[in-house]
């Protein structure tokens, strides 16, 4: 069927409208594709051709090295037609490469009051650091919407360091003067050095 009915025919004002045009049809929809596999050269291309061979548009990305593995993250939009397509295609590139993928449907999110702000910690290598400091803010209700870290070894020391990137989404209502006094205070706390800035947008 090349179109699709009406859901009331006797008015007809959508009978046998081609799907092409038909509101669902182009309706944006949102998938949020994970994927891991053994890191090799051309797995980011052809992820991404799976992707875009079906019509589908990568909004945004993020991909890491770990281990010997590589995880992505995608957030990919298309209409109805595509996202179905982009199934398709993702599932046989799964079964051909090695790869663990995962499609979810999700939405855009919801506009916010709250004020991004970005959060920079370097310290000694210890248990724990993600932890504490996602636990400060969770206890204050601010939303963490990125993290970042990586290890490594001190310059001349040698000393095994451990950095971390964070966004913060921090209310309008919580006093930034305040939140940062009580975020230096934590990190001197731990032997932290940190950072708070509001983020670049």
């Amino acid at each position: 069927m090349q179109g699709r009915l009406a859901a009331d025919r006797g008015h007809g004002t959508l009978a046998a409208l081609p799907t092409s045009l038909n509101p669902g049809y182009l309706m944006e929809h949102l998938l949020a594709v994970t994927a891991i596999g053994p890191d090799r050269a051309g797995l980011v291309r052809d992820l991404s051709q799976a992707i875009t061979g079906a019509g589908g548009n990568i909004l945004e990305s993020r991909m890491v090295t770990l281990g010997s593995e590589f995880a992505i993250l995608m957030l990919v939009a298309g209409n109805w037609a595509t996202t179905a397509k982009i199934h398709s295609q993702l599932q046989e590139l799964e079964q051909g490469s090695g790869l663990t993928v995962t499609v979810r449907e999700t939405q855009r999110r919801a506009s916010s009051s709250s004020a991004p702000y970005t959060i920079d910690v370097v310290t000694l290598d210890h248990e724990g650091i993600v932890f504490g400091l996602s636990n400060f803010f969770a206890q204050r209700g601010m939303e963490i919407a990125e993290v970042s870290t990586r290890r490594y070894n001190a310059p001349y020391t040698g000393a095994a360091m451990f950095a971390v990137q964070m966004t913060v989404n921090v209310p309008s209502d919580v006093h930034v003067g305040t939140l940062r006094d009580e975020f230096m205070s934590y990190c001197d706390e731990h032997n932290l050095d940190a950072l708070i800035e509001p983020a670049q947008r």
